[in-house]
């Protein structure tokens, strides 16, 4: 076990100087999304919208570092959504999400993969385990790392997988050096995508093949609707996305870096009805205390006792407007889901020609 491993990861959310943090870089993050309001000057939201793309990678961190306990408490270590089927434990159709990319990649033992924008590891490890394949995770957050690595170590698979110190957009890794790369819901932060995929399709060997869920915008947005637009942008602000952009946006980028597309399909649509991929936010039958926590009247509930604690100095000043602009996103991913204008898995399987 390396020494990285073995290390206690920091908790952004306590230690002495966690009130000064967590304000700082909540003011400074929110900063990214100034004038995003209907009746806001236009000169703000241009402005606004140039900084999110050109400091991308700041904005992302900030939202991370803010982000990551929440998602723990509420989502585990995958931070994705999936589609469901009746009867189907929430952490079962995580694991076959993530599978299903391990599956369509045809990864198996000895082959190396990709994880790009790989989080505290969910996925990772989940693909490791079902395939045997070495796997390699691109993050360019510290805290994060920081928990990837002791993950991988409780779990005794810190010798198939490992965190790597990387920006997405300019990943510091040698030219077709893997057999396969994927994505989970982690490329929607990247402020272009045809410079990500080529990244992506840059690190993989020839006839290689790469797999993504993407966040989009299906066909039904209308963008002259105002109740759309306010969706998307809550949507981007609550979860840290430069600009939302459609499907056919995205299998456009996809071409434009070099690869082939295989397959393409929304999964959100795959699901029963009675269980949309995003049932966990808006709550589900047979509630057990996690999901309680992440669905709409648990989340109501913990952001008026984060505001309680937090008046008590329990827990770090700024934690409940933390707290409240992530029930904003997710009060937008619910309308995003009902309405039928997002999908957090449209899926594309792509080729790097041999």
């Amino acid at each position: 076990m390396s020494s990285s491993a073995a290390t206690q990861p920091r908790d952004f959310y306590r230690d002495q100087d966690a009130d000064a943090r967590v304000t700082s870089t909540l003011s400074s993050y929110l900063r990214f999304f100034r004038g995003g309001q209907e009746d806001s000057p236009a000169q703000d939201a241009q402005q606004a919208h140039a900084e999110r793309h050109r400091d991308y990678a700041q904005m992302v961190n900030q939202y991370y570092d803010l982000a990551t306990d929440f998602y723990e408490r509420g989502w585990g270590q995958s931070f994705h959504f999936a589609p469901r089927f009746e009867g189907e434990a929430f952490a079962a159709s995580l694991a076959r999400h993530e599978h299903y990319l391990a599956l369509r990649l045809g990864l198996a033992a000895g082959q190396t993969a990709l994880d790009v924008g790989c989080g505290v590891g969910g996925p990772m490890r989940a693909i490791a385990r079902f395939s045997g394949a070495n796997v390699d995770g691109v993050n360019n957050n510290d805290y994060q790392l920081e928990k990837l690595a002791r993950y991988n170590a409780e779990a005794r698979l810190d010798h198939l997988c490992r965190g790597i110190k990387g920006d997405f957009m300019k990943m510091p890794l040698a030219d077709q050096s893997y057999d396969a790369a994927y994505a989970v819901e982690a490329t929607c932060h990247a402020p272009d995508r045809v410079g990500v995929y080529s990244e992506i399709a840059r690190v993989l060997k020839p006839g290689g093949r790469f797999a993504v869920y993407e966040w989009c915008l299906t066909d039904r947005y209308d963008g002259s609707n105002p109740t759309h637009r306010t969706i998307k942008r809550d949507i981007e602000s609550g979860d840290s996305l430069p600009d939302m952009i459609s499907t056919h946006a995205v299998l456009d980028a996809v071409r434009k870096a070099g690869l082939v597309v295989e397959d393409s399909t929304d999964l959100a649509q795959s699901g029963d009805a009675s269980t949309p991929w995003y049932l966990p936010l808006e709550g589900e039958r047979g509630l057990n205390f996690t999901s309680v926590r992440r669905s709409a009247p648990g989340r109501f509930v913990s952001n008026r006792m984060i505001g309680l604690f937090e008046q008590l100095k329990v827990i770090p000043e700024g934690s409940k407007a933390v707290s409240d602009m992530l029930n904003v996103g997710a009060d937008a991913l619910i309308q995003g889901g009902r309405t039928g204008i997002f999908t957090p898995c449209f899926f594309v399987l792509a080729r790097k020609p041999a």
